[in-house]
């Protein structure tokens, strides 16, 4: 079975995702997009398919590091004096460079293995599972190749023709000379004729990566290292045909373990692709931002004569992501159901808007407008206009009724106030005027129905108590001012009820076993814009120091044991990084403010 979650590391060919284990076992590769079914699932359930290659002598320590500029992961097994290195890589075209890498790909995994030091005997093990493991494919031999019968896919390995065959999985035990390296490819799709050399795809995708990461270094301020790492990790969660960006790889990874919210978070949120187009706007590359707003205005134009617009889509922009149990598996850690689909897509949330006409304004002159799309931004703008009094299910998706949730109506405030900005940009449908006075109604609404008396702060839901962290946002959308005194009462609040070893819970009135780690770094940007950078550096360190081993954050972490929880790698995770660590950038630069940056 799988070791916890924060040992998983994640390889990418930006059109989906595998996940490794810290003892060398690929346990999660679905595809041939990220919310592809999978070949390996043993992250679900220990019989749904695997690809191990570790040391065959037991007594061995290992390290890992991500290569500088890539997502190539390299490991190091200590056996006795010598050391098996495995380094593994989704493959890229090798020909494509910096924005183009993962266009076009080979959907390949590839382990190349490499003695050191000595001899060493590198032990195999081949399941191949597909369709999430429901499907037990019966391998054979084919001029070279171990190749899949039966099922959907089709699926080759190559490059250990030393392996015996049971049936449906292949094991046995690869003696590597001191000095001798040699890959091991598995292809979907593949005929087995083809001949895939392992060094030759690894040194190409090492390539690409780099080139990718030379357009997008010199951030130059604190925490380098992790900004440009994390730029990374979002890259490796965008689905590059496209431009949307997924969630998180996994599926139904616990927030608690043992229990049912497990949620499959490979779909592309149009909140999470505003708050990382933002994000890398400030910290990296503005061509990143320009394709994730094209993105979010693609998918959301589908929902013009829909009620509300949906929030998350398929990462080619499909609206119907219906949710089923996958009842087979047994789940991580035997937490059930495993569920594929999200029902959130069905769900009313206001905030969108906002988003969407947010990245637009952020874009600044990088704005490119067809009469479509500023007509759709009107569309927007004057949606908000006529829905922000409704009630929806808010950013925490909610399963029960609806509610008037504060930052919902914050966002249907930055819709109406960044339309009014843009202004005649948005061509003859625009009413700026119009736009501005409903901006003020909702902001005049907000600031007297959300304030809690009792707790002296603004509450997550109008007319309640209860808080809720997300409204740390409120001035990163300039909402209101960061050294507002209501904002430093709502922020004192948020972290006497909500903190927990320095870390953040979501709101009050979520049962829940960890912190949510986007909202720590929500906390550190904040203190950043408030003009208190040590406080901001201190927040940031705690949330940043819940990083793996490999630089990744997960969803959620559990603050009395520092165990990761939920999905992982968390793209919401890696943008509160990138983000809060330009905010104190800022800090460190400039005066408190706590405008629209």
């Amino acid at each position: 079975m799988t070791g916890p979650i924060g040992d998983l590391a994640l390889l990418s060919d930006c059109q989906t995702a595998a996940l490794v284990t810290r003892d060398g076992s690929v346990d999660w590769w679905p595809g041939p997009r990220f919310d592809g079914p999978s070949v390996f699932a043993r992250l679900l359930d220990p019989d749904a398919g695997h690809l191990s290659v570790r040391p065959a002598t037991p007594s061995t320590t290992s390290t890992r590091a991500y290569l500088d500029g890539t997502l190539v992961l390299r490991t190091e097994h200590r056996a006795g004096d010598a050391t098996l290195v495995v380094t593994d890589a989704l493959a890229l075209d090798p020909a494509a460079e910096g924005h183009e890498i993962g266009l076009d790909v080979p959907h390949a995994l590839v382990r190349v293995l490499e003695a050191v030091g000595g001899d060493v005997d590198a032990e195999v093990e081949y399941v191949p599972r597909t369709e999430y493991g429901l499907v037990v494919p019966r391998l054979t031999r084919e001029r070279g190749a171990i190749v899949t019968v039966g099922g959907p896919e089709r699926v080759t390995l190559t490059g250990a023709d030393e392996l015996e065959l049971d049936d449906s999985s292949a094991r046995g035990v690869l003696t590597l000379r001191a000095g001798e390296r040699r890959g091991i490819v598995v292809r979907r799709g593949a005929a087995a004729t083809l001949a895939l050399d392992g060094p030759s795809m690894l040194e190409g995708t090492i390539g690409a990566w780099r080139s990718w990461s030379a357009l997008h270094g010199g951030h130059g301020g604190p925490y380098a290292g992790a900004v440009e790492h994390g730029a990374r990790v979002l890259q490796g969660l965008t689905y590059q045909p496209s431009g949307a960006i997924v969630a998180a790889p996994s599926t139904s990874l616990p927030e608690t373990l043992g229990a049912s919210a497990n949620w499959d978070y490979r779909y592309a949120w149009l909140r999470d692709a505003s708050l990382v187009a933002r994000a890398l706007l400030g910290a990296t590359c503005s061509e990143e931002a320009r394709r994730y707003f094209e993105w979010m205005t693609g998918a959301a134009v589908s929902c013009r004569a829909s009620s509300h617009v949906q929030i998350v889509f398929g990462v080619r922009g499909e609206r119907n992501l219906e949710e089923r149990a996958l009842d087979h598996l047994r789940g991580f850690a035997d937490s059930r159901p495993v569920r594929i689909g999200n029902a959130a897509w069905r769900q009313k949330q206001l905030d969108v808007m906002g988003e969407i006409l947010d990245v637009a304004w952020s874009l600044g002159d990088e704005l490119e407008l067809d009469e479509f799309s500023a007509a759709f931004l009107c569309q927007l703008a004057d949606r908000a206009a006529r829905q922000w009094q409704e009630p929806d299910t808010g950013m925490w998706e909610s399963r029960g009724p609806a509610r008037h949730h504060t930052m919902s109506k914050v966002m249907c405030w930055v819709a109406l106030d960044r339309a009014a900005r843009l202004g005649a940009r948005l061509g003859e449908h625009a009413t700026p005027r119009d736009w501005r006075r409903a901006a003020d109604r909702v902001r005049a609404t907000v600031l007297h129905e959300a304030w809690s008396e009792r707790r002296g702060a603004f509450a997550g839901v109008c007319g309640s108590d209860a808080l809720d962290s997300a409204l740390l946002l409120m001035p990163a959308f300039g909402f209101v001012a960061a050294n507002d005194d209501r904002m430093a009462s709502t922020a004192a609040a948020i972290e006497s009820a909500l903190g927990d070893g320095g870390l953040l819970r979501r709101h009050e009135e979520l049962d829940e076993q960890g912190a949510f780690l986007p909202s720590t770094f929500w906390l550190a940007a904040w203190r950043a814009q408030a003009g208190d950078a040590d406080a901001a550096r201190a927040a940031f360190e705690r949330a940043a120091g819940c990083a793996n081993d490999v630089g990744l954050l997960a969803e959620m972490v559990d603050p009395a044991t520092g165990a990761a929880l939920g999905n992982m790698p968390q793209a919401l995770s890696h943008v509160g990084l990138v983000d809060a660590a330009a905010r104190i950038a800022d800090a460190e630069r400039a005066p408190a403010g706590g405008g629209v940056r």
